[in-house]
């Protein structure tokens, strides 16, 4: 929590669960019936959104990008530039475990670009490919 900004109920990151500064990260997001998604989405058949996996991938990112640049309790955003080539291959249920493992594919001072998966049990969920920049929030 001290590296995301986000907070109940858009803090989708639960657990960090390896980190390499610069190369990679992975992360878990327990994925439970509570989430208010799934009382619409769909309540006969309950499915993480298909945006909500990729959000998770981007706030995954987020921690690598603030970790690996020094900027951990700056107070700097993560703000989503781009989305490329997201994929989807199965869907994620309530229950489950998400895996979230993003990493490097550019990094500069203030824009990087990501390659992420999500796994359920080792089997891939979804896949994209992401540009982020780093920038101060907005004045109050």
């Amino acid at each position: 929590m001290a590296a995301l900004p986000h907070r109940y109920p858009m803090l989708l990151v639960d657990r960090v669960e390896r980190i390499i500064p610069d190369v990679s990260i992975t992360a878990t997001k327990a994925v439970t019936i509570n989430e208010g998604f799934f009382q619409g989405h769909f309540p006969d058949r309950p499915i993480m959104p298909g945006v909500l996996i990729v959000e998770a991938l981007a706030q995954a990112a987020g921690v690598l990008a603030v970790e690996s640049l020094g900027l951990a309790g700056s107070g700097k955003l993560v703000y989503f530039m781009a989305i490329d080539g997201a994929k989807f291959r199965q869907p994620v249920e309530p229950g489950v475990l998400l895996t979230l493992e993003v990493e490097f594919v550019q990094k500069r001072a203030t824009v990087c670009k990501f390659a992420g998966r999500a796994l359920v049990d080792g089997k891939l969920a979804a896949e994209a490919n992401f540009t982020a920049m780093i920038a101060d929030p907005p004045a109050a």
